[in-house]
């Protein structure tokens, strides 16, 4: 027995000349999974509401209260709660997957050897630069549709004296900057969390491994919060700030 640690996920099989890898193959899963179950959710909505579906609508309601809270404009809360919750939700659910018991154990033999079938899905950097990069762009489309094209690209380009200038290209630099410190935050805590934890599932088989799943857990829903609220915080700021500086031209 040895302990296989990878940083990028293992290819599986290719069809044709895309290679599927398993944390692809396990992301495949989960959003089957999500859009089955979200369809017979929508089927069993009913006028007079059971205990599941008023569940789900505290949920829902509260999960949208916080994001009003947080955004303080009702307008921008309808826009952007889709998207956060949905990025929220997803994130989780595919983190909390991870603790399926036994899933280590499945493996299939590929032409690199012996590889695990599945993998998190957020412990692939490849998907998570992605999510972030969708949570930027978005948030860029927000401040070009509240401030217009001109003004948004004067933001960054200010020629009128060396300060704005320079503070132009700190902006840039700012929303650049975005795109590392979220999808790094959220890779990196999710890798190293499934790193401790097989090594010291390997290490110590027995009890010893408890705490740190526990550990592992609460990293799983606070870091699926975090990248949620920052992208909600992204966005009502480029909302508000564009604006304000939109109407100082004025």
């Amino acid at each position: 027995m040895h302990l296989n640690i990878s940083l990028s996920p293992e290819t599986l099989f290719h069809i044709g000349s895309l290679a599927i890898s398993n944390s692809f193959f396990w992301l495949m899963v989960v959003s089957v999974f999500l859009l089955v179950g979200t369809f017979f959710l929508n089927r069993a909505i009913k006028m007079r509401p059971g205990k599941i579906q008023n569940i789900v609508e505290m949920l829902l309601a509260g999960a949208y209260e916080f994001v009003e809270t947080t955004v303080g404009d009702k307008k921008v809360a309808r826009r952007a709660f889709p998207l956060v919750f949905t990025m929220f939700f997803f994130i989780l659910f595919a983190n909390l997957m991870t603790f399926i018991p036994g899933q280590a154990a499945v493996t299939i033999k590929t032409a690199e050897g012996v590889v695990p079938l599945f993998r998190a899905i957020i412990a692939d950097y490849g998907l998570v630069f992605m999510m972030t990069m969708l949570s930027v762009l978005i948030t860029q489309i927000v401040a070009i549709y509240v401030a217009g094209p001109f003004k948004y690209i004067g933001r960054f380009l200010n020629f009128t004296s060396p300060l704005n200038f320079f503070l132009g290209l700190m902006d840039l630099i700012g929303e650049v900057a975005k795109i590392m410190s979220l999808s790094f935050r959220l890779f990196g805590n999710i890798f190293a969390g499934e790193v401790l934890g097989a090594v010291m599932l390997f290490l110590f088989p027995f009890f010893l491994p408890l705490p740190f799943a526990f550990l592992g857990l609460l990293t799983a829903i606070v870091q699926a919060f975090v990248f949620a609220v920052l992208t909600l915080v992204f966005i009502s700021m480029a909302a508000t700030v564009t604006e304000i500086e939109a109407e100082s031209v004025k």
